[in-house]
């Protein structure tokens, strides 16, 4: 799991979106507690932020250099799914 979070120098922030006690939210809260210490060890001067809002659906953004910006919903997706969308966008190929 260590590199799978060796971002691309490419991204330049990650940041997630997601219900503090929402169910839709519950995967993508698990796998940030379990996942963020891992991805800022290995990412130390990229953003990786969370946003918390209520009765929002999960969401996990990646913003690139030149401005671009990829958004992917994470609702009704294991853990495991989200784990393998963000190494996706975390390497830069979304």
């Amino acid at each position: 799991m260590a590199t799978r979070y060796a971002f691309a120098p490419a991204l330049k922030e990650l940041r997630f979106l997601f219900c503090q006690t929402g169910e839709t939210s519950t995967p993508l809260r698990s796998f940030l507690q379990k996942s963020y210490p891992v991805m800022k060890r290995h990412n130390p001067n990229t953003p990786i932020l969370m946003r918390e809002a209520l009765g929002i659906e999960p969401r996990v953004f990646a913003r690139y250099e030149l401005g671009k910006e990829v958004s992917l919903p994470l609702s009704g997706l294991s853990k495991r799914e989200i784990e393998e969308k963000v190494a996706v966008l975390a390497k830069g190929n979304a």
